[in-house]
């Protein structure tokens, strides 16, 4: 088992929803995370609670970026690698969902989602593989089982996660030679702030952000000569129709 511990983190997204649960996870195993939001004061906030509840050495840090601009990406990466010397890992989390039928789904939307979640992880990786490459590291993508199953209304969101499972393998076969992993991540329904829900007690039956957190810590401690590439994940018993 690989010890990641003192390794660093970079999480679009997580100042909260699956992104933070990814980042408490990797702060129980020694890891020191910098958490990215568009809201300076959301990122800040994210890093001052993931500081209060661990209790390891690791250390979180926030900062306003946005994933839709690449110079704000980049400016992430000089920010962590300033802070920790290092970055070892980049988790591109960040996402957003906007849904209707194709009559109804307007071109703002259609950009909003595209460029956040498609085009976001493309200026994520970007950002951030030379650093991935000195270190030797990782580069995980948070996808959607809507990335291979296609549903009505879903014609942007299926688009964009689409994209991003195609781009992700596309990018483990060009980094491997590096000794950079990559993996996705390809969740069904999960109890997280997502298109306006808040989760609650009915959401006991939905995959916990805590989950994902464990799996990301999983694929980070598997042994180097082994890479889970594409990893589908979905609740155990969903409610009958």
């Amino acid at each position: 088992m690989e010890s990641i511990q003192n390794k660093v983190a970079l999480i679009t997204g997580g100042s909260k929803g699956i992104g933070y649960g990814v980042a408490q996870s990797l702060m129980e195993k020694g890891v020191h995370v910098v958490v990215t939001s568009r809201s300076e004061t959301a990122a800040n906030e994210a890093a001052t609670a993931l500081n209060t509840q661990n209790t390891t050495k690791a250390k979180a840090v926030g900062i306003a970026a946005d994933v839709r601009n690449f110079k704000s990406q980049e400016n992430a990466v000089t920010k962590t690698i300033a802070q920790f010397g290092q970055l070892d890992m980049v988790i591109a989390n960040a996402g957003l969902g906007r849904f209707g039928s194709i009559e109804n789904l307007s071109v703002e939307d259609w950009q909003a989602v595209i460029d956040t979640n498609l085009t976001g992880v493309f200026y994520s990786i970007k950002a951030g593989v030379n650093a991935l490459k000195q270190s030797k590291g990782y580069f995980i993508t948070i996808s959607s089982l809507a990335g291979t199953n296609f549903f009505a209304g879903g014609a942007a969101y299926n688009a964009s996660k689409f994209g991003v499972t195609g781009f992700t393998q596309a990018v483990m076969l060009d980094l491997r030679k590096h000794g950079v992993k990559v993996s996705t991540i390809m969740p069904g329904s999960v109890a997280t702030h997502f298109n306006g829900n808040t989760p609650n007690e009915k959401d006991g039956w939905k995959i916990q952000i805590e989950d994902i957190g464990k799996l990301v810590v999983d694929l980070l401690e598997m042994h180097p000569r082994t890479l889970p590439s594409k990893i589908e994940v979905r609740p155990t018993v969903p409610p009958s129709k």
